[in-house]
Parts: C-alpha cells; structure tokens; sequence
C-alpha cells in the first residue's frame, strides 16, 4: 500500500470469492461447486451442485454414481442458469464465475445461454488454473 491507499479486489477476484461462498451451500460433497452469472457487473443469479428441490441429497444419502458420475446431483452452472430464466432475466452477453473448470454438457448450455466469458478457479479434478 503507498500513502495509505488500500488496493480494491479485481471483478473476476471478486465474483470467484463470491462463487467459493456460493459454493459452501453444495450437497454433493464429491465437489463444492459454485457459479455466478455476471452481467455488467450485476449478479444475475448464483447456483451450486446439489440435488433438484425435494430430491433427498448425497449429503443424506449417499451418490447415485453412473460412469464413475453421481446422477443425483445438478451442476452448479445448469442450476445458475435456470435461476436465471426462471427470474426472467437473460444470460446473454453474460460472464459465469465457477470454482470448477465446467463439464462438456455445462459448457454447452453455458454456450447455448449466450453466455460469452467463463472464468474458472481450478479444473475439475484438482489442478489449478
């Protein structure tokens, strides 16, 4: 810091804190995985992976693994886009912040979305971006 200036978080700082917190709220504890949709410096909508309203949670009782993938639990992008369209609001031009690289079917939604940007902190499976 000079002359007792504070130096402000970057927005892509500051949205990937915001997808961590996001994050915490996960039920599937294979990856806490959280999203952000962003759109001129807005937050759309946030969404983590857990399962759909009403189904019973991983956290509960235990994954539903198919292909070496739990079945019961929604992705966290898919889950921040669909709050997206369920409020009414549209994701085009938009940025997502997710704590995990996406998957190839969330990177298509993410595509068909119109969403432009995706900023990731780590890839899925552990190495850092």
């Amino acid at each position: 810091m000079q002359n007792g200036a504070s130096k402000r978080k970057s927005w892509d700082d500051y949205f990937m804190d915001i997808a961590r917190m996001v994050a915490t709220r996960s039920t599937c504890d294979r990856a806490h995985v959280g999203a952000v949709v962003v759109k001129d410096k807005r937050i759309l909508a946030t969404g983590y992976n857990g399962s759909l309203p009403g189904e019973p949670h991983c956290d509960d009782i235990g994954h539903l693994m198919v292909d070496n993938h739990c079945r019961r639990t929604i992705h966290a992008e898919r889950n921040a886009i669909s709050q997206c369209y369920q409020l009414g609001l549209d994701p085009k031009g938009a940025t997502i912040y997710v704590t995990h690289s996406p998957c190839p079917i969330c990177r298509r939604l993410i595509d068909e979305a119109g969403i432009n940007r995706i900023v990731y902190d780590q890839e899925y499976g552990g190495g850092k971006f």
